[in-house]
């Protein structure tokens, strides 16, 4: 009995160790972000993707088209990877008051939900990302942090079954 409760406190912890901070520790944090400001016109990110041991597995440019009418927003990607590939994806978002966010994509299964606090913006959501032929449907938590008005940093990790599969990493600029 002692092991069994034992072994329910380390997986316990263990569970614990992996969940995200909560947004609001972000609060005070300046500049405050508004995800419709930043995303709103011209915005280029290069980025890359680490495995879980850290190599560098593939490199890549993202330019944005971004608009917004009233809580409406369209967040149109256009990424060139390192090898020549390329790929689009269309976020539509929705802001829902009280800084929350819901987001869609013809890539990602049900819907993406978020929360920006302070500088930090963080969401939430499953992937369909193709690998070897097959689709796999990873989970994905997702930061941002507003830097200054031209720069925000990203940091999304990539999991499947609770398992940490990767990083991926983006600086975002605006002119």
């Amino acid at each position: 009995m002692k092991r069994r409760l034992l072994l329910g406190a380390a997986a316990g912890a263990a569970l614990t160790g992996c969940a995200s901070p909560d947004p609001a520790i972000y609060a005070g944090e300046k500049p405050v972000l508004d995800l419709r400001r930043y995303f709103d016109g011209r915005v280029d990110a290069w980025g890359l993707f680490t495995d879980r041991s850290g190599r560098v597995v593939r490199r890549f440019t993202v330019a944005m088209d971004c608009r917004w009418q009233g809580d409406q927003g369209v967040l149109d990607e256009d990424f060139t990877y390192s090898d020549g590939s390329k790929q689009r994806r269309v976020w539509r978002l929705t802001r829902l008051g009280e800084g929350r966010y819901s987001g869609t994509a013809d890539d990602v299964v049900g819907t993406a939900l978020g929360q920006e606090r302070g500088n930090a913006f963080f969401w939430t959501y499953t992937l369909a990302l193709p690998v070897d032929g097959r689709v796999w449907q990873v989970q994905m938590d997702d930061w941002m942090y507003l830097m200054n008005e031209r720069v925000m940093l990203n940091k999304a990790t990539m999991s499947k079954f609770g398992v940490r599969l990767g990083e991926v990493t983006l600086a975002f600029t605006k002119p």
